[in-house]
């Protein structure tokens, strides 16, 4: 074989980064998105909060969704956006509303889903049609 023609096609490595991210991420929710269908404390939470057991259902459900989002390359920016999102909500509420809240989890989590969602913003403008700005360097 010549000049490096091994038919490997390699990845930088920040893709590789933001692929292990996305991949810890994605088993983070897989697991929290787990533990809110199987019940157990989390229907003690969501009873303190006083929403109904329907939140804990429908935050599940946007979790996982937003878990396997994370995998599909063309779904990750608005997957992460959408987790980071949740995250916002799960901060508030461990900070304002639960009386024994914990908020380092989903304030960490909300972090680095927020990081990973700026990383991944031209797959969110190209999934809804935005353009880019016209003053953005990258684009230039």
């Amino acid at each position: 074989m010549s000049g490096g023609s091994s038919g490997i096609r390699s990845l930088p490595l920040g893709s590789i980064a933001l692929w292990i991210v996305r991949a810890v991420l994605a088993a983070e929710f897989l697991y929290s998105g787990y533990l809110l269908f199987a019940g157990g404390h989390t229907e003690q939470t969501f009873a303190e909060i006083g929403l109904g057991q329907w939140l804990r259902y429908v935050t599940g459900v946007l979790e996982v969704g937003g878990a396997i989002g994370l995998l599909v390359p063309r779904f990750g920016g608005p997957s992460a956006l959408l987790l980071a999102g949740i995250m916002v909500g799960a901060s508030v509420t461990e900070l304002f509303i639960l009386t024994d809240g914990g908020p380092v989890l989903p304030l960490v989590l909300l972090i680095i889903t927020a990081t990973l969602a700026w990383f991944l913003q031209d797959q969110t403008r190209a999934l809804f049609g935005i353009e880019p700005p016209k003053d953005d360097e990258d684009y230039r």
